[in-house]
Parts: C-alpha cells; structure tokens; sequence
C-alpha cells in the first residue's frame, strides 16, 4: 500500500463524511428478528420489542442476584440487541403519575400564561406543550409526589444496567396534542443534536462513544393508543455506526416510515431505549387525547472533567490580549482559536432551555462560539463581558 492510499485509509476510517455508510449494511443490520428466547427475564416479545412486567421488575429489584439477572439482560438489550424495553405497569402506582401529571400540566399553564418555556428539537413549532428541566420544577413544586415518582425500581435498574451507579437524571414533559404532527426520525444527545458540519468534527470513536453516555427513556402518563401517536422505533438501528451522518438521508428516512414499530401504551408504563435507536414521536390523530410522557435523559456519571474550571473569568482575562493578537497579526485566526478550546466553555450543554434554547439549529451557541464571533466582528472587552454576564445567567438552573 502506497503512502497516499494509506493515509486516505486513515482518513475514512477515523471520519465520517456526510455520505458515510453503507444504507445496505444499515438494511441487514435492522433485519433481525427478535426471539424471545434470548431474553428470558421478558414476559413477551412485540414488534421485535422485549416486553417486561413491572411487578417482576420490582420483585426482582428486592433480590440483588436477580437484579443483576435483568440489569444484565437489558444491557445487552441496549446495546447489541434491539435497542428497546417496554415495562408495563413501570410505575407501580398510577395514582402517583396522576398527581405527578396535574403538576406538569399547572407548569405548562404558568409557563404558556408567562411567555417561557416550550419548543421541540425535532417537531414544529406550536405541535405540543413542552416542559424543560421537568425533574428540577416537579421537585420543586411537589417534593414529596416527587420522591415517590422517582422511588420507582424500574427506572432506577434501566438506568444502573446501561450506565452504572452515579447517573444524572434530567427530565422533560412533552404533551403532543391532538393533531400535532409527528417529529422527523432522529437520533438523539449528544452528536443526534448536531448538523452535518458538526459531526465531522469527531471521529469515530466519539460516534460510537456517544450512546453510551446516555439512557433515553418515557413515562406514559396517559394511556397511548396508537391514534394518539406513541414514539416510533426502529429496532436494531443502534448498531449502525454511521447513523449520526446517514439517518438525516432520503433513503433512510423512507426506510424508517415503511419498518419501524409502534408499540401502544399505558398510563404507568416506562419505555427505555438506546439513544442510537431510530426514532420519533407519532402523529396525534386522536380526536381528545392530549398525550403526555415524561422524557427522561439519564447521563453517565463520566460526562464530566475531573475539575471544576471557572472558564467564564479565563475567556474575560484572555479576550483582550486575543483581539489585540487578531489585530496585529502576532497570532494566526487558526493559533488564536486553539487558545480559545483550551480556555472557553466549548459545548453549550448543560444549559437551562427555557432561557437558553437553540436558535437556528438543535444546540444552543457555546461559549467558545460565541467568543470566536465577537472577535471576528471586533466587539470590545466591555462588550464581551457583558455577553459573558448574559450567558452565564441563562445558564443557570
């Protein structure tokens, strides 16, 4: 192999273009059947979906050797199976979801009454009712309905046999209403929230390190029929590697509405999927119900650096002495940038989206963005501190 050939070798392997990804490959992958003989702690396998009870869950919870039996089992659910549980009756009292869902509908009436919160990553505008950081405010509204909420085993064992002890729970209600439309199949957090131009800048490893930070999940706290539009999956299609790059194409996404799965709910249960997995909320044709779940997003404990960085008083002390190195030249655009990455706040997560949502895209501006713009337009250090000010306080819980 010549030097040229290997290093265009190099190349592919360690990213992906936007055409990355063989849409016969992805075909083969996602044709599995599911039997349920390979997961034996399921009550029943539907539209390749393993299905659990929740009082099984919950006995097993109790007893260490069988919570280890089931965390193990959905592990391998999560990550080289179908990507998906369901748990009926997850929650084991729906008269606790019942509470818990008065209080979310009291936030969304305060919330739409003030002008704040609402909005969708991957829906229209105005389609649903949409409650950010749903587990601080419930918290705060209701403490105890929230303790018992989050007592529940079941979501505890899903997110331990994906993640490990030491998660970080976060939470957001959407309420589709009738005639809201369905979202366009996606992945999710993190790279399921970046552009094209974005994703080609993490290699390989990051595509494939990504699922495995996160835990997606729903409580259903209303029954789902199918009119009503419960979330549309496609079983297996986490183990596409190239799926961050490839499932936004014509192809894929037509694939998807002709072989996903959608599994009708009930009020209590929980599903729990791989973030890789393809999918989207369906379209509300119901004629009254307005369906509500609780999203979760369960983080790794590892999503994090080993030191708390003050990077905000690092981007004020650096900003002057970078607009005076732009201006002068004793520095290139590309030196000053790599400045910039080892000072700034370089991803805008986390944030508070009801004061910080995106705009023009999925992800909020970070800090380093933001700051690469002011110098380019020239903007002075008082100006700077004062977006400095303006950012950190949107980003506060």
């Amino acid at each position: 192999m010549d030097e040229r050939t290997l290093t265009t070798d190099l190349r592919e392997r360690a990213w992906l273009g936007e055409e990355a990804g063989s849409f016969a490959r992805f075909r083969a992958q996602v044709s599995e059947t599911t039997e349920s003989d390979d997961w034996p702690e399921a009550e029943a396998v539907e539209q390749n979906v393993p299905i659990y009870g929740g009082p099984r869950v919950r006995e097993a919870a109790a007893d260490s050797a069988r919570a280890i039996n089931i965390m193990s089992e959905w592990n391998a659910v999560f990550d080289h199976g179908p990507g998906i549980v369901v748990i009926r009756g997850g929650m084991a009292d729906t008269g606790i979801v019942d509470e818990a869902t008065e209080i979310f509908e009291r936030i969304i009436d305060d919330e739409q009454a003030s002008g704040t919160g609402g909005g969708d990553h991957f829906a229209k505008p105005g389609a649903n009712d949409r409650v950010w950081n749903s587990a601080q405010k419930h918290c705060e509204a209701s403490p105890a309905n929230f303790l018992r909420y989050y007592a529940s085993d079941a979501i505890a064992l899903a997110a331990r046999a994906w993640l490990g002890r030491g998660y970080q729970l976060t939470a957001q209600v959407n309420r589709v209403n009738p005639g809201g439309a369905a979202q366009t199949a996606h992945r999710d957090y993190h790279l399921g929230f970046m552009n094209a131009d974005q994703l080609a800048t993490y290699p390989v490893q990051a595509h494939e390190l990504s699922p495995r930070l996160t835990l997606q999940g729903a409580i259903a706290h209303c029954d789902m029929p199918l009119e009503s539009g419960p979330t549309m999956l496609l079983p297996y299609s986490q183990r596409f590697t190239e799926g961050y790059v490839a499932f936004g194409r014509k192809e894929y996404q037509e694939f998807f509405a002709e072989a996903r799965v959608q599994l009708p709910l009930e009020k209590g249960d929980l599903l729990f999927f791989n973030p890789a997995v393809m999918h989207a909320a369906g379209a509300n044709r119901s004629q009254g119900i307005r369906r509500m779940a609780n999203l979760l997003q369960i983080g790794s404990a590892f999503g994090r650096s080993i030191e708390a960085v003050n990077r905000s008083a690092m981007s004020l002390a650096l900003y002057p002495l970078m607009a005076e190195a732009c201006a002068s030249g004793s520095l290139t655009w590309r030196e000053v940038r790599n400045a910039i990455a080892a000072s700034a706040e370089g991803y805008a997560f986390p944030t508070n989206l009801d004061r910080d949502p995106p705009v023009g895209g999925l992800i909020p501006m970070s800090q380093a963005e933001l700051m690469e713009a002011a110098l380019k337009r020239g903007a002075s250090a008082g100006d700077w501190e004062a977006e400095v000010v303006a950012m950190d306080r949107r980003r506060l819980p």
